[in-house]
Order: C-alpha cells, then structure tokens, then sequence
C-alpha cells in the first residue's frame, strides 16, 4: 500500500506574517527585504500584488524598484516568523507525529495512519488548509502524493491556497512536462548540467539512462532520475527524531567590498572562528572546509578542500578556508560576501583523534584546543565579544566575530520563502 505524504508550504510566508502585523499591507504591493545599509539590500519575499509586478525573490532592491516604483518595502520580523511556525507546526502534529520541517515554511507530513481518523489525504490536506488559515491567518498549500518529492512538486503546482494530488496514475502527466529545475535538489548548476545534456523536462530526466550522468554529476544524477521516475521512497521523521546535521557554516555580506588581503583574512578569520565553535558546542569535526565568494553582481565560486584530519580548531579551518580563497580570488577584486563551512561531519570533540608521525605537532593541535575550548567557556559566561582576534578589532566591516549561521539538515541549503 502506498504512502500517503503531504508536503504543506505558507505561501509567501515572510510577507505574509508581516501583513498580518500591519492588514493595511495587504492592499499595496510590498516586499520583505534585507537592510540596505548592511547590504543585505534583497527581496525575501514579496506578496501577491507584488509578484504582479514581476518581483522576484533574491532580485536587488535597484531591480524591483525598476518594475515597481510603488514597491512598499519592510524589514523582516524574525521572531515572528518563528512563532508563527511554531503554531503552524503545532497543527499539522495534531494530525501525525510524522512531521519533518523543510525550514522555517514548509513541512512533510506522513498521514498514512491517520485516515481512519481524519480522512483521506485530500480531505486532510483540506483540513489543513482551513485551520491555519482561520487559526493562524495564513495560507498554505499542499501537495498530496506517495513520496515526499512528488509531495513537494505538488505544493509548488498551485498557489495560493491550494490542493494538489499527484498519483502513481497521474504523475506522468503532471509532473513530466515540468522543467527540471521544479525538481527537489536540481539548483542552478544542476540545472545547467542537464540542459547541456539535452534534458529540459522532468520527463526528459526519467528517461536518461545514469550511466550518462554520473560521469558529469556523480551520484547527484542517478538519484536525480529515480526522483524523476517517482522512485524517492525516503521517510518522513517523526517528531523527536533528532534531525541530522550535515554542515555548519556561517556567512557575512559586508557594508562594503573587501578588496585587500588583510580585509578578506579578517572576514575568514570571523566565521573560521565562529564554524569552530558551533563544531565544538555540537561535538563534532569537519572533514571538509567549504567557501563561497560572492562578488558585487552575485556572481559566485564555490570550492571545497579535504583535510588531513577532522577538526574542530579554528586555525585549521581558517588556513583551509584561506588556502581556497588565495588560490581562486584574484587579488584586488571587490567581494561582497564571504562563506565558511564545515562539511563531513564526524563526531569528535578531540579526543581519540587520528594520530600523526609527529608528535610535537599533535601536542600543538591539544594545546590550540585547550586554547579554544577556553575562549568558549568565556564567551558562554560573558558573551560571544567578550574575546576576539586582534586583526578583528577597530574595523569597519561590522566583524565582532558574528556572521549569518548556516546549518545544514538536508541535502538543499535554504529553502525559498515563494
């Protein structure tokens, strides 16, 4: 007997909620954005009279304010948001204890044992629409179907409000002529990948043979046509499942373009030292030191590095980072924003490490992390600026050793707010 999985989105959520902090929102069209001082100038979200205009989200301020002069912009509420999904949330529970959040606006959900008491998955998927939108004063919609990919393309079939059922009988047709960047997982890269290849539709995916992706993709492409093919059979988590950490990264859009080598090794040094921490409050090390530049027209280089060792030190994933970044930035070229991130998880926490030929330099690594471990313990008891690096004092890049947190639970990053 097949599965039956809902895959509930907030439509619009961001601007939703703040629309529900000021009604008068709704009749205008309006945008969440970042702040522009901080250069975090980019649409969030946007609400329905918004996307009239074309608005889209992660366009600039400057290309919104193009299509819509009018455009009303306001901050983002982020204890909102939260509290809001948390009732959200709370409603779906009532249903099934198999519910797995896809961040702050979306969740799965496994309702197949709970048709005897609430109907089937459409009539559930009804239900839920009804409740959040009376209890709650938000809109979702849902898709309805046996796996969680399919769920999800059917959440993302029909907006606002909607229900969308995607069946072994009718996947073909509904879900085949779609482009394959609808698919989970197929982000811009993939994208580009597939087209080069020929492959345009999700239909056109179910049909590759993966011996002709895995030599451009790797594993990224079989796994890719088994979705296609409506073969993603994965389990939706229960609610106390704790959720397994991937990566933990951390990330700083600057006031202003990094153009020198001290500015981009104090940028580096910041969130070397905050992935480091958080990999050490977990229990856990990196195999793999990840970066990202994004220079001022969003263009972006991501490159990985494979460690010797697992680490949780902040010198050793900032020489990494820097390594990565010296050998792919060309000196002199404005950066916007800089990424860090631990990858390959293990757990850890220094003891019972790989142990090398040379011992004066593992006693170095114990020491460095007696060093780190008691700068922790400082900054938990008087905050996290009580102690900094001294090329990260006195300057004008807002560097206090904090940037954007970025942990990993699944396999696609950040999910979009539309």
């Amino acid at each position: 007997m097949d599965r039956v999985i809902l895959h509930c989105d907030c439509n619009g959520f961001y601007a939703s909620v703040e629309c529900l902090l000021q009604p008068s929102l709704r009749q205008v069209p309006m945008a969440v954005c970042g702040d522009p001082d901080s250069r975090h100038g980019i649409i969030l979200a946007k609400n329905e009279l918004a996307k009239g205009y074309g608005i889209q989200t992660a366009e600039t301020l400057w290309q919104a304010r193009q299509k819509c002069p009018e455009l009303v912009l306001v901050p983002p509420h982020r204890e909102e948001y939260l509290r809001c999904s948390r009732l959200v949330n709370e409603i779906y529970q009532q249903y099934t204890d198999q519910v797995e959040p896809f961040g702050i606006d979306e969740s799965w959900l496994d309702v197949t044992g709970s048709r005897q008491l609430f109907g089937e998955g459409p009539e559930i998927a009804d239900q839920l629409r009804r409740r959040v939108r009376e209890e709650v004063g938000l809109t979702i919609s849902v898709g309805v179907s046996f796996n969680k990919v399919f769920a999800k393309l059917g959440s993302d079939y029909r907006k606002p409000d909607a229900t969308t059922v995607i069946t072994r009988e009718n996947f073909r047709q509904i879900v085949h002529p779609l482009p394959v960047s609808a698919l989970l997982y197929v982000g811009r890269s993939a994208r580009q990948t597939l087209e080069s290849l020929g492959i345009h539709t999700i239909g056109q995916l179910a049909e590759a043979a993966p011996s002709a992706l895995t030599p451009r993709m790797g594993k990224l492409g079989p796994q890719l046509i088994a979705y296609a093919r409506g073969e993603e059979d994965s389990p939706v988590r229960y609610i106390w499942e704790e959720q397994e950490v991937k990566s933990v990264g951390n990330s700083i859009t600057f006031p202003r373009n990094l153009t020198t080598r001290e500015e981009v090794n104090a940028g580096i040094t910041a969130l070397a030292d905050e992935v480091a921490g958080r990999l050490r409050k977990h229990g856990l090390q990196c195999a793999t030191v990840q970066i990202q530049i994004k220079d001022p027209q969003f263009r972006v280089i991501s490159r990985q590095k494979a460690l010797e060792q697992p680490t949780d030190l902040e010198r050793e994933i900032r020489k990494a980072a820097l390594e990565l970044v010296w050998n792919n930035w060309t000196p002199g070229a404005p950066i916007r924003m800089l990424a860090v991130t631990g990858a390959a998880l293990t757990s850890g926490g220094g003891e019972g490490m790989q142990l090398t030929f040379y011992t004066g330099e593992e006693e170095k690594r114990k020491r460095q992390r007696r060093l780190e471990q008691a700068m922790d313990r400082v900054r938990d008891k008087y905050g996290k600026e009580a102690l900094s690096f001294g090329r990260l004092l006195h300057n004008d890049l807002g560097l206090r050793g904090a940037g954007k947190e970025r942990s990993e639970e699944n396999d696609s990053g950040d999910s979009g707010q539309e």
